[in-house]
């Protein structure tokens, strides 16, 4: 399941780089006032806006919802250390009678 949102997240990434990357800026439309010639464009002249901008948003709206997903998941499974756990034992400290500071002896 993990496998399957992680290439679906990818998957949305990319999508969402590339619909961004196509959308025009909004300095392009000076261009189309002076005649050029933008109204011949596969989506028309102004369908391209909203058909992007939509598309852009469900893609963005999906990449969200995955992330979540994955962050959800992460959460969940404990993660184990590469390291393995070594149990520590710690040396019983022997103290003399005359070596202590505390002694009043020395």
């Amino acid at each position: 399941m993990d496998t399957l949102i992680t290439v679906v997240h990818v998957i949305a990434a990319f999508s969402l780089i590339l619909t961004v990357l196509l959308q025009a800026g909004k300095g392009a439309a000076m261009g189309s006032g002076l005649g050029g010639g933008s109204s011949q464009t596969m989506f028309g002249s102004s369908g391209a806006g909203n058909f992007l901008t939509k598309l852009t948003t469900g893609i963005a709206i999906l990449f969200m919802v995955t992330s979540l997903t994955l962050a959800t998941f992460s959460n969940k499974n404990k993660s184990s250390s590469v390291i393995p756990s070594v149990e520590e034992s710690v040396p019983e400290a022997t103290t003399g009678s005359n070596d202590s500071p505390d002694n009043p002896s020395n």
